[in-house]
């Protein structure tokens, strides 16, 4: 089982940053993924940034050029740099944890959220 524990969420100005961090514990296997999604009011759950264990690194288009996503694998943490914030990222942000256990099979968690809002 991992367990998630996510920082960061809270309210920021349009053009303002934001750093989110999560950190996973538990029984971490050393093929893993850890990344963001978010889901904003009346849209769907989508992708914002992950990152392997190698440091390979996937963004979506909505926020590239904007955000940074990073881990540490010593700590088991992954951080996203927000910057340039607009409206519209304004969501729940959901870390995200996958871990890989075998060639073709892996189990993902979830954290709980963080609320981030983007307002004047």
């Amino acid at each position: 089982q991992v367990q998630l524990a996510e920082s960061g969420g809270g309210l920021v100005q349009p053009g303002g940053s934001l750093r989110l961090s999560c950190a996973a514990s538990g029984s971490i296997f050393s093929i893993n993924t850890m990344g963001w999604y978010r889901q904003a009011p009346g849209k769907e759950r989508e992708l914002v940034a992950v990152v392997s264990n190698g440091g390979s690194t996937n963004y979506a288009d909505s926020v590239k050029g904007r955000f940074t996503i990073s881990r540490d694998n010593a700590k088991n943490t992954v951080s996203l740099q927000m910057n340039s914030l607009k409206f519209e990222d304004t969501a729940v942000y959901y870390c995200h944890f996958f871990n890989r256990r075998s060639f073709a099979h892996g189990d993902q968690y979830w954290g709980q959220g963080t609320q981030v809002t983007v307002s004047s």
